[in-house]
């Protein structure tokens, strides 16, 4: 399943679990404010993370100010901040600025967290030739099960260079998925193969990955960024889990490359 919105400014809201939540458990949502606008998140009974995505920001909570600024999501790493419920934060747009706002029930209690561009976790897959190339990527982890298991979702980025795949061979698992795309071009696009369905992808498009196996791709000259965040289920939390598609298992044969035809 695939979403597009017409974004305008303040809060733009993707899935809601008040609302259509397509069984992903969480609230989506993209926040786009200009320079001197500020928007306050509080919430009694929700967890939820804000990942700058471009432009200079204050985040105010739990009595301390941050600044973070970050022109791109392409050459430059994020800042993103996890909060509890019953915390209230309040960001402050200092240039125009839109920030992934992502959010889920959770009855833990936790000090807010700051994830700056020094502490995303960076892998940088496919980087050994497999597949000849064809799946190189940057895989980003704010936070997941094993930095932070008080929290119910994981978070994170994907540089998916042009015309490489990511999220591939195909897998699946059981937890909820969603991907969030942007382009470094706002004409870029891709192809987003999803509960067993392909759609375009788009700049500012969601892919609502609930069943079956999911991969992407970018189209040649455009470099897609997404953010993946996942929603741990009750006693089976996402652990780094990838199924693969057992049609695909020979792809990951170290002599993977000798079979694949070259031209």
């Amino acid at each position: 399943m695939y979403m597009d919105k017409d974004i305008k400014n303040g809060y733009n809201e993707y899935l809601s679990l008040e609302g259509e939540h397509y069984n992903t458990l969480m609230d989506v949502g993209l926040l786009v404010l200009d320079e001197g606008e500020e928007y306050v998140w509080e919430s009694d009974s929700k967890e939820a993370a804000f990942d700058l995505l471009e432009g200079k920001v204050t985040f105010s909570y739990a009595n301390k100010e941050v600044k973070a600024e970050r022109p791109d999501s392409f050459h430059y790493e994020a800042w993103c901040l996890l909060v509890s419920k019953n915390t209230k934060v309040t960001i402050t747009a200092e240039t125009h600025s839109e920030i992934y706002v992502q959010a889920t029930e959770n009855e833990r209690v936790y000090e807010p967290v700051m994830y700056t561009p020094d502490d995303v976790q960076t892998q940088h897959a496919g980087a050994n030739n497999e597949l000849l190339g064809t799946m190189k990527r940057e895989i980003k982890t704010f936070f997941d099960y094993e930095n932070a298991p008080f929290s119910n979702m994981v978070l994170g980025e994907i540089l998916n260079y042009p015309g490489k795949w990511s999220s591939y061979p195909p897998h699946h698992h059981p937890q909820p998925e969603v991907y969030f795309h942007r382009f470094d071009y706002p004409q870029g696009f891709g192809a987003s193969f999803t509960n067993g369905g392909i759609n375009i992808s788009r700049h500012n498009g969601l892919s609502i990955i609930t069943e079956g196996m999911h991969s992407q791709v970018a189209a040649p000259g455009y470099t897609m960024c997404y953010l993946w965040g996942i929603r741990h289920l009750p006693g089976d939390p996402w652990i780094k889990t990838r199924i693969d598609d057992e049609i695909h298992a020979w792809l990951w044969k170290p002599d993977a490359n000798d079979k694949i035809f070259q031209g």
